[in-house]
C-alpha cells in the first residue's frame, strides 16, 4: 500500500543514534496522515527494508555504519534503479560536503538534524508529494560551497535543449531562488515560472530541482 491508496504516507526512518531515531519516529507517528513502518541504524539495513517494506518516505542520516547514508541513497533512488524510492537526508551543516553528494545520488532534498519538528514533517509531506525540498538560502550555501570542487562535465550551453528563457530559468534554480522569486526576478506569473520548470525537468530528463541544480553545476552553467 502506499499514501496513494491510503492517504498515509509511510515512513522508513534510517539514524545510528537510537534517540534521534526514536525522536523522529515519535514526531512523525503523531501526525495522522504519517506513518512509521521501520526503523534501523545502517544504511544497508535501510536499503532492504526500503525494498521489502515500499515506504514513500525514508529519512536517511548521512553517517551511519556498514553502508552510509550516500551509497544506501545511491541504491534506493539513484540513476537506473527501476523503482526508486524517495529520500529525505538529515544532517548538519558541518556534513555539507555530505550532503551534496547524497543529492546527486538521487535525494529528493535534505533537512538539518536540528531542525524544528514542524519542519521536519513539512519535509516528509513535501518530499513524498513529488516535490523537492531544497531551501533557496541552504542551496547556495551547500551548492555554492563546493562548485569549485565539481568537474563540469564536457559540452557548452549550446549543447543544452533549452531555449534562452528556459536556461536563464535554470539559472535562476541553480541560484536558490524558489518559483516566486523567479516570477518577481523575470517579471512573470508564478504559472509561467511552473510551466518553465516543467519544461527543463521534461528536456533534461530530470526528477526534480534538485536534479537540476546538481546538473548546472555540472555542466558549468553557474560557479
Amino acid at each position: 500500500m502506499t499514501a496513494a491508496d491510503t492517504g498515509v504516507v509511510r515512513v522508513l526512518v534510517c539514524d545510528d543514534q537510537a534517540l534521534i531515531r526514536t525522536g523522529f519516529a515519535t514526531i512523525i507517528d503523531a501526525q495522522p496522515d504519517l506513518e512509521v513502518v521501520g526503523e534501523c541504524g545502517d544504511g544497508r539495513a535501510a536499503v532492504e527494508l526500503a525494498t521489502r517494506l515500499q515506504p514513500d518516505v525514508v529519512v536517511m542520516d548521512v553517517r551511519m555504519p556498514v553502508l552510509d547514508g550516500i551509497e544506501a541513497t545511491r541504491q534506493l533512488a539513484g540513476t537506473g534503479v527501476t523503482h526508486p524510492v524517495k529520500v529525505l537526508v538529515v544532517t548538519t551543516f558541518n556534513l555539507d560536503e555530505y550532503v551534496y553528494e547524497a543529492l546527486r545520488a538521487g535525494a529528493s532534498g535534505f533537512l538539518l538534524k536540528d531542525a524544528p519538528p514542524a519542519q521536519l514533517l513539512h519535509g516528509i509531506r513535501t518530499v513524498a508529494s513529488g516535490a523537492a525540498l531544497l531551501a533557496p538560502e541552504v542551496t547556495r550555501r551547500l551548492v555554492g560551497r563546493y562548485a569549485a570542487r565539481i568537474r563540469p562535465d564536457a559540452g557548452t550551453p549550446a549543447d543544452i535543449p533549452l531555449t534562452a528563457r528556459e536556461l536563464e530559468v535554470l539559472h535562476l534554480i541553480a541560484d536558490g531562488l524558489s518559483n516566486s522569486e523567479i516570477a518577481a526576478a523575470l517579471v512573470i506569473s508564478h504559472e509561467t515560472v511552473k510551466t518553465y520548470v516543467s519544461r527543463i525537468l521534461t528536456k533534461l530528463d530530470l526528477r526534480d530541482r534538485v536534479q537540476a541544480v546538481v546538473y548546472a553545476y555540472r555542466r558549468g552553467l553557474v560557479s
